[in-house]
């Protein structure tokens, strides 16, 4: 592939991740075991741990590592329903679907969503959120928002959302997936109870992530069987996972400004940005072509040897309209003919200029298919 841009999806593993995690992977050892090869290995975990704490800027002991964001997402919204007396949800349409998987799941094991309002932009109704609560404060289990969405990078105001929930005691689990690395997450002052963050967007490997449990917070394990991570997380630990996540995390990301300017100066001519002047990071940007089958461009640029993405990775191979623009007010046209595209640390002005130059045929072709 010539020019990759579904960094969102996946990011190609950094070098220096590559090296950090070849050499964690010949260690011998079961970081649970009590013998020297056990206790090597467990420091290289511990050691992980201390350097994504200090990335995320939470304690040591709040690091618990998982497979990655959906098992994070699971764990922390499952285990927090299950450890609370109210039995309403609060969230949003938009989130990634480990969320709202999850979400459905308890609700059709009896518990009640309330599916927040946003604007055309993708922007959270805090003044909605801010009634539910008051009204219903004492009925509410957990309010579940993404930091920042995955398909177009809109940034939600975590901290207003959690000073809402404060005054009501209500924990809020953010899925940070998309927003780890790429704008501030300073969990310590967030006020959040968990947020789920994976290593495969920053370009560390996939299968590795962790979720940030506060110590106040209390939740009830998804699997049993050792006691691993705080007995939250069971199962043997991956110290060569946890390194290459840690180093992935450490290593700053490209300033994406450049970038973000230039694709909206060269691709806004044929389409338009789904978030508007909505605050956003700058690594994903995506947009709708009027008439255009998203599918359909994102098969033909495939063709072309350039990779986007028409939404989540996850729903990939499922012809079917984005769910957050549907969420924001878009039409089941328009939601259908959207393409993302991301950035990574490889990504150069001359990928997007090649993506620019095969567009117009590309949107031209999927208009008349």
């Amino acid at each position: 592939m010539t020019v990759y841009l579904d960094h969102a999806a996946t990011s190609p593993l950094r070098p220096e991740v590559l090296a950090a995690y070849t050499e964690a992977l010949q260690l011998v050892g079961n970081p649970s075991a009590i013998h020297s090869a056990g206790q090597a290995a467990r420091a290289t975990l511990e050691d992980a741990r201390e350097r994504l704490a200090a990335v995320i800027r939470c304690d040591r002991n709040e690091v618990i590592f998982t497979s990655g964001g959906t098992e994070s997402n699971n764990l922390a919204i499952k285990g927090l329903f299950a450890k609370r007396e109210g039995n309403l949800i609060i969230t949003s349409a938009a989130e990634h679907h480990a969320v709202l998987d999850a979400i459905e799941y308890l609700e059709k094991e009896g518990a009640e969503v309330h599916w927040l309002s946003m604007s055309s932009e993708g922007v959270i109704d805090l003044v909605e959120l801010s009634g539910v609560l008051e009204d219903r404060h004492q009925d509410v289990a957990l309010v579940a928002l993404m930091w920042v969405n995955n398909e177009t990078g809109v940034i939600t105001p975590i901290a207003e959302v959690t000073a809402l929930a404060a005054k009501y005691g209500i924990p809020v689990h953010s899925d940070g997936v998309a927003a780890f690395g790429h704008t501030e997450t300073n969990f310590a002052n967030s006020g959040l109870a968990t947020m789920a963050v994976t290593a495969h967007k920053l370009g560390g490997p996939v299968g590795t992530g962790a979720l940030i449990v506060s110590r106040a917070t209390n939740l009830v394990p998804l699997f049993h069987g050792g006691g691993q991570e705080r007995a939250l997380r069971a199962g043997t630990m991956d110290a060569a996972g946890a390194i290459a996540f840690a180093v992935a995390a450490e290593t700053p990301q490209p300033d994406y400004r450049a970038l973000e300017a230039l694709a909206v100066q060269l691709i806004s001519p044929l389409g338009k940005l789904t978030r508007g002047a909505a605050p956003g990071v700058p690594n994903i940007l995506s947009f709708t072509f009027e008439g255009g089958s998203g599918e359909s461009m994102l098969f033909l640029l495939d063709q072309a040897e350039i990779a986007v993405s028409n939404g989540s990775a996850c729903t990939a191979g499922v012809a079917r309209a984005s769910h957050v623009l549907l969420a924001m007010g878009f039409s089941q046209t328009e939601a259908s003919s959207a393409i993302r595209i991301s950035f990574g640390p490889q990504t150069t002005a001359e990928d997007l200029n090649a993506l620019a130059e095969a567009l117009p045929n590309v949107v031209a072709t999927a208009r008349k298919i």
